[in-house]
């Protein structure tokens, strides 16, 4: 597969712009109310954690896992050994499954108490996915005409940022002390703020996010075929040097978890889980734990490869970053061992994507459009993993319908998928017939087709190319 190369895709015939975080902070300093409502989740989660230190409430799972490996890498204690750390409260007792350089990273949550720490944590989560909202929303075509009052980028982001906490994946990250949203945030800003600008950081912030959980990875290739050489190897250099630094401050600690830690997937838990909602899970659930389940699942992987490479350069080289970025975030999902329901914060993107879309359309195409981002916002409120039956092997003893409904997650990049080649066939079949070009009436880029597609460009020209997604180059 080539590598693309050279300039960044531009909009033509439209104002270019780029998203300057300080420009934003600027105006957000001088709007009292609207820092009152950023803040306010943040300010409720860690006086809630104070809260629960206070009462001995047991706040923050997962957080406590990391807060427990920092503290047994400070004490000088093995991570690897046992299924728990000694310093793990007696109602989160859970193997250390990450990096060694991951417990160095939560060495400042070590000082705090842990309902404390599930509290910043929380707390930073919150302005981590109120991040990548304002960026997903800087990353998309500014709607034409005079904007409405709620319209307005920074009310949008508020909005969003609240409301998507109805999403399943992310109640459950913030319930767990979970740091998802705040990993996403790293990659967003990285590859769609600080690589588009031709930062000198660009591809720090991806290598930091993927020493802290491998998956991130995956990232690196993504800046690679994009054109972005220079930003992936900060991006792999940044992640071997936080690596170099673990050997040489726990050496037995980062050999044991390369050398066989990173390949013992029963530390991270059951494969055929209905929260595992990744390719691996999937079929492990149906083979009742065959043991061909999860080299067939990396092998379906790899034939998808190609495939996801095209697809997120095709949405690249149209100009759509976010688009690209999607296509690689859900990839990663899709392929990954373990993929837990609340891994899936990416969907936070993909809704403000797919609702973004929802004006620019027809009568005859807004349905389709409606259908399909509201079919999205539903699989990931519904919380429908939580209630069929789970735990204790009862996923391998499902109906077929609780199959389909089980794998409601990871069916909506593959449906997405499918809706794409669907449209890309029909707008073949309608070329050779001489029917390509939109009805009349239309808008460019609004053919019958793109309405049930998907978050997918139109084959029409620069009516469909974002404009704030084109940024010039700017000193980072």
């Amino acid at each position: 597969m080539p590598v693309t190369t050279g300039p960044e895709p531009r909009a033509t015939g439209e104002e270019q712009h780029h998203l300057s975080l300080s420009e934003s902070l600027g105006r957000l300093s001088v709007r009292p109310r609207s820092v009152a409502l950023l803040f306010a989740l943040p300010v409720l989660a860690v006086v809630t954690g104070v809260l629960g230190w206070a009462l001995d409430w047991q706040l923050g799972v997962d957080s406590a896992v990391y807060r427990a490996g920092a503290l047994t890498l400070l004490h000088g204690d093995p991570l690897y050994d046992g299924n728990t750390l000694g310093a793990e409260p007696w109602w989160a007792l859970l193997p250390f499954t990450y990096p060694p350089t991951a417990a160095l990273l939560f060495v400042p949550l070590a000082v705090l108490p842990v309902q404390v720490a599930w509290g910043v944590v929380a707390a930073v989560s919150f302005l981590a996915l109120a991040l990548v909202v304002r960026i997903a929303i800087a990353s998309l075509p500014r709607p034409p005409g005079q904007l409405s009052r709620w319209a307005s980028p920074a009310r949008a982001t508020l909005v969003f940022a609240v409301v998507s906490f109805a999403l399943e994946p992310v109640w459950r990250t913030i319930f767990l002390g979970q740091i998802n949203l705040i990993l996403m945030a790293l990659v967003v800003l990285d590859v769609l703020v600080l690589c588009r600008r031709g930062s000198r950081w660009g591809g720090v912030l991806v290598g930091v996010a993927a020493a802290v959980k491998l998956t991130p990875l995956i990232f690196v290739p993504h800046l690679l075929f994009t054109g972005r050489v220079a930003d992936a190897l900060r991006a792999l250099g940044t992640f071997v040097g936080l690596n170099l630094a673990a050997l040489a401050i726990v050496p037995s600690d980062t050999l044991r978890f390369w050398t066989h830690t990173v390949f013992n997937q029963g530390r991270i838990g059951p494969m055929h889980w209905a929260g595992n909602q990744s390719l691996n899970g999937l079929l492990n659930r149906l083979t009742d734990l065959a043991p061909w389940a999860t080299p067939a699942a990396l092998g379906i992987g790899a034939a998808l490869a190609p495939f996801a490479v095209w697809l997120m350069l095709r949405f690249h080289r149209r100009g759509q970053p976010l688009y690209a970025l999607l296509v690689t975030a859900f990839y990663a999902l899709l392929v990954s061992p373990v993929s837990w329901s609340h891994h899936w914060v990416w969907a936070v993107p993909l809704i403000v994507l797919l609702v973004a879309r929802l004006p620019r359309t027809t009568p005859a195409t807004a349905w389709r459009r409606w259908a399909l981002a509201g079919s999205v916002i539903v699989v990931f409120v519904s919380c429908v993993l939580l209630v069929l039956p789970n735990g204790r092997n009862l996923e391998l003893h499902w109906e077929f319908w609780q199959f389909v409904l089980g794998s409601a997650y990871l069916l909506v990049p593959l449906a997405l998928t499918a809706a794409l080649g669907l449209r890309w066939l029909w707008r073949r079949r309608s070329a050779r017939h001489g029917h390509g070009d939109p009805p009349p009436g239309s808008r460019h880029g609004d053919t019958p087709s793109e309405g049930g597609a998907g978050p997918a460009p139109s084959d029409g020209g620069e009516g469909d190319a974002p404009v704030e997604a084109q940024r010039t180059p700017a000193s980072g």
